[in-house]
């Protein structure tokens, strides 16, 4: 049975999809202006992990995640570079797809763009206006009256005057209501004309937040399972998207959020300002793909991910000890789920895509193979991994590639430190990367003999 912490209820709620048998799952996808950093990295990861088990555990699974191909800092890139709105995102659409790829992210079942749903934004907007839940500003933007749609604030859990003391929000003159946020931007001189669509209220664009509801409900229906996305979104826009479709069309609108947690880099939030900005290519030149897939799903996708080189140093050392259990062994075969590790993965999975002991399992399943030599076992771990999107390539190449230690003929100097590495892990009792460590060195030609005077090494 299948738990999954819904962010509305704020508890863990026993799934239950709509309709039986089948999973409909809408995810916020990229705005597409510049390269995806580490953050679109976890997003795209986690919700992948997510469509994965769901189709693991029998589900038919419909999964959406757009693409924002219109707003202000795409206008303004565009402009900077003297380049046209679509030449600029269909480029970082294919690098996007790009990233993607060598993470092992599938493809979603419908990747929709923001510009190819206008007119459903459109028809959703007039019919909030009909309900006078929607209005025209002096400026000519339409917005919506947040005042006027009971439950406001729901998801986020706080009241209207808490949002409107505690958050920043667009402030104009114009608006009724500090909170009430723009459905329809109106047409700026200084903008584009491939972003100027003819309306009910003149020339404009959709805002940010109409953009969703429209895309999902078209895709998805009115009414679907699961909306997921970073916690970054939590609000306002996902708020403004229960607000303005459920306005819309008068009934629930989504019935489990999912919010991943924020990634930060040596404890500190990711930010170009503080010069700690990383975006998934500059780690891919540091970084074997896989391991940062795994890097990502070490972690239970609710908690904040700290990036650092010595954590991706560290999954990279327990990566390789994964696939140096799976040395010689067979291709990949169908999971065995009565078998006992299959059990406590399932288990683990199935409360709220609890990763870690997921990953712990895959663990416990290495040792008994290193133990035992079994290849069933073997074939089991590659199995269950699988399942998240690991351990699919030949064990050998994997090593040989040099994704535990990147030169076989280490200096002296570079053995010293990983073995004081592994004595200080020891030390701390965190036995799974002393292990990493030595399988590790072990790839690169090391081996290591512990007495009880110390570790000494040789080449092997």
């Amino acid at each position: 049975m299948l738990n999954i912490h819904n962010t509305l209820t704020r508890r863990k709620d026993v799934f239950t999809p709509i309709e039986p048998g089948k999973v409909r799952m809408y995810v916020c996808g990229m705005t597409v202006y510049d390269f995806c950093h580490l953050g679109h990295a976890r997003v795209m990861v986690v919700f992948d992990m997510v469509a994965r088990w769901l189709r693991a555990s029998g589900f038919d699974v419909t999964y959406v995640r757009n693409i924002t191909d219109i707003d202000d800092k795409i206008i303004r890139r565009a402009q900077e570079n003297g380049e046209t709105i679509r030449a600029l995102t269909d480029r970082f659409i294919t690098a996007m797809h790009e990233d993607a790829d060598a993470l092992g992210v599938l493809r979603p079942d419908h990747e929709p763009r923001a510009t190819e749903y206008v007119g459903r934004m459109q028809s959703i907007i007039a019919r909030l206006t009909e309900k006078g839940l929607a209005y025209v500003a002096d400026s000519r933007d339409v917005c919506f009256a947040v005042r006027k749609f009971e439950g406001y604030g729901k998801l986020s859990g706080k009241s209207l005057d808490e949002l409107r003391a505690g958050e920043r929000v667009d402030i104009a003159e114009d608006k009724r209501d500090p909170l009430d946020f723009v459905l329809w931007k109106r047409a700026r001189e200084d903008e584009p004309e491939e972003v100027k669509w003819a309306s009910p209220w003149g020339a404009g664009r959709p805002g940010w937040h109409i953009e969703c509801s429209a895309m999902s409900s078209d895709l998805l229906g009115d009414h679907f399972d699961i909306h997921g996305g970073g916690q970054d979104l939590q609000f306002p826009h996902h708020e403004n998207e229960i607000a303005q479709s459920e306005g819309a069309h008068g009934h629930a609108f989504v019935n489990y959020w999912m919010h991943n947690g924020f990634v930060r880099v040596d404890d500190e939030k990711m930010s170009k300002s503080l010069g700690n900005f990383f975006t998934i290519r500059d780690v891919l030149k540091a970084f074997d793909p896989e391991v940062v897939r795994f890097f990502i799903l070490r972690a239970h996708y609710r908690s904040a991910l700290n990036y650092s080189d010595a954590h991706l140093q560290d999954a990279r050392s327990a990566l390789t000890r994964l696939y140096t259990a799976l040395r010689g062994a067979p291709p990949a075969a169908e999971v065995d789920w009565n078998e006992a590790h299959a059990q406590r993965f399932k288990a683990a999975m199935d409360d709220d895509f609890n990763t870690p002991e997921a990953v712990a399992v895959l663990f416990e399943l290495a040792n008994q193979v290193n133990r035992s030599g079994s290849v069933a076992m073997a074939a089991q771990l590659r199995a269950l991994a699988g399942v998240l999107g690991l351990l699919g390539r030949d064990a050998d190449a994997f090593l040989k590639a040099g994704v535990g230690v990147a030169d076989a003929a280490l200096d002296a100097a570079a053995i010293e430190a990983r073995i004081a590495a592994r004595a200080a892990a020891k030390k701390a009792r965190d036995f799974a990367l002393a292990d990493g460590i030595r399988a590790e060195l072990l790839v690169g030609g090391v081996v290591l003999e512990d007495s009880p005077s110390g570790t000494t090494w040789r080449r092997a």
